[in-house]
């Protein structure tokens, strides 16, 4: 044995076991009708780490986790974690299809399903080389039942040691079948996430903070992770109503929420806003999408004062425009969050301050790397005068002379609807097997609800008429990625290089 002293670190799967042990009658995590104290949470946790490692599953295998939103999700999740595993959450917009290619991209070993995910992974489980299939909510052949898989296992912390640099999650930036992008996220990186924002947007012990959105979206854990770090109690929505929203808030006397800005827009319209008390709200966060500046003004006048507007991506940086920086800086996403550095480039380099170019980041919240694809990693990384690996994020912004960024452009064509990330190149791939369709582009255009809604615009090779195109279409594609609608064209404004410039075909739309 040596005679040095370890070199201890905190991580999250050990801290919950602390917060089991000392506030084990406290609520940690509240989902409809289930109210799951600290040390119930702790334990369930601790039972599927034991139950999957019985299994042989355990450090540096990956667990797919296809649930909607339930305390049983979150034990799911941190129980794999628990078990030293790298934790796989996958969205339920998915068809079948799309939900095979990326738990095959995984290299997960278990899927853990629940009753609506079910007839999807059935349908497509010949193409999953996973071994162990766990279902919550429903009994089947060749499904193990969560609550009798961990019904005699220990509620004990597992014989499981972690690194800084091991594995916790993958998260899919793109969900299809074509190229997705899994982000790999270190348990660095997501303690950072969990402090960071803890420290931001001021979360404690005694913060009641709501969920609007899926578990599986990065964009959650915003929530998810501080409240948890913190031991405060974790209230999840299973479906978003902005009634019931409301109604939450005021009940639970809610202290911090996240939400997208379609699901702002629903909350204002509703008649109860303005009869609502929603005094106990200390923290307001929107992500996913800019507030456009009207939006922006009203959430301020009437939801509350206390909004945090946050830029980032799910590779790692992020910005946050805080509530004593509206007054000077309104027009303005904010400075890096703690522990993240922002640079400006072009293609020599840093521009100067007030000059556009493509917003870069750096910080102990980035990624570890793109899953299986150092040619994409690879593409990502500018260095600095350090020699630090800053990723690059695709879209165009410019600091001012105090640092504060503004948010210009999309570099790359992602279309943000509803919060969700949607990939024209992936509608493009479907729409452009329809056998009337020659050619075909698809753009983002404003749409009240969801802030913006897919256009396809398309060459047609024969007959093709739009709505039967459309219909054929989103039968194909999942709920998020659905046209909004097609519209005919004879030709696509081009570059020299035969590039389409969406650019040109958006204009009209947005002025």
């Amino acid at each position: 044995m040596s005679d040095r002293l370890d070199d201890p670190q905190v991580f999250l799967p050990e801290l919950f076991e602390t917060h089991g042990r000392h506030n084990r009658t406290k609520p940690a995590v509240v989902c409809g009708d289930v109210t799951r104290n600290w040390g119930d949470f702790a334990a369930n946790i601790d039972r599927v780490a034991h139950a999957l490692i019985s299994r042989g599953v355990g450090k540096g295998d990956k667990v797919a986790i296809c649930m909607g939103n339930s305390v049983e999700m979150l034990e799911a999740m941190f129980g794999a974690v628990r078990a030293g595993a790298c934790v796989v959450p996958l969205s339920g917009l998915l068809t079948g299809a799309q939900l095979a290619h990326l738990i095959s991209d995984s290299g997960a070993r278990s899927v853990f399903g629940s009753a609506d995910f079910r007839e999807r992974l059935d349908d497509a489980r010949a193409e999953i080389a996973a071994d162990l299939w766990v279902g919550h909510g429903f009994e089947a052949d060749g499904w193990e039942d969560l609550a009798e898989m961990t019904a005699g296992a220990a509620t004990t912390p597992p014989n499981v040691s972690y690194d800084l640099t091991d594995d916790f999650n993958i998260i899919y930036s793109s969900g299809t079948t074509g190229l997705p992008k899994g982000i790999v996220q270190t348990h660095r990186a997501r303690l950072h996430w969990a402090f960071s924002n803890a420290t931001e947007m001021a979360f404690t012990a005694d913060t009641r903070a709501m969920t609007t959105t899926a578990l599986y979206s990065n964009g959650t854990w915003l929530m998810m992770l501080p409240v948890l770090f913190a031991g405060g109690t974790l209230h999840v929505m299973e479906a978003f109503d902005p009634g019931d929203f409301l109604a939450q808030v005021e009940a639970h006397k809610i202290t911090h929420t996240f939400m997208v800005p379609p699901q702002f827009t629903m909350v204002l319209d509703r008649p109860e806003m303005e009869t609502t008390d929603l005094s106990s709200l200390t923290c307001v966060l929107c992500a996913g999408s800019p507030l456009r500046r009207e939006l922006k003004r009203a959430v301020i006048q009437r939801l509350s004062p206390r909004l945090f507007e946050l830029y980032g991506f799910s590779e790692g940086f992020a910005t946050m425009l805080r509530p004593h920086q509206h007054a000077d800086k309104f027009e303005t996403v904010g400075t890096p969050v703690i522990g993240f550095e922002v640079r400006i480039l072009d293609d020599d380099g840093e521009v100067p301050v007030g000059t556009p170019g493509e917003i870069a980041g750096y910080g102990a919240g980035n990624m570890k790397e793109y899953h299986d694809r150092p040619d994409l990693t690879a593409e990502l990384i500018w260095r600095d005068e350090r020699g630090r690996s800053f990723i690059r994020s695709g879209d165009v912004g410019a600091l001012d002379e105090d640092g504060y960024l503004t948010i210009l452009d999309r570099k790359k064509d992602m279309i943000i609807s509803g919060g969700f990330n949607v990939f024209p190149a992936d509608i493009e791939e479907i729409v452009g097997q329809h056998p009337e369709v020659r050619d075909v582009t698809v753009i983002g255009i404003p749409h009240d609800k969801w802030g913006e809604t897919c256009l396809a615009l398309i060459i047609p090779a024969g007959d093709a008429e739009a709505n039967a195109v459309k219909s054929w279409a989103n039968e194909r594609l999942a709920k998020h990625q659905r046209l909004h609608a097609v519209e005919v064209r004879d030709d696509f404004p081009r570059n020299a290089l035969g590039k389409v410039l969406k650019k040109e075909l958006r204009a009209p739309y947005w002025e």
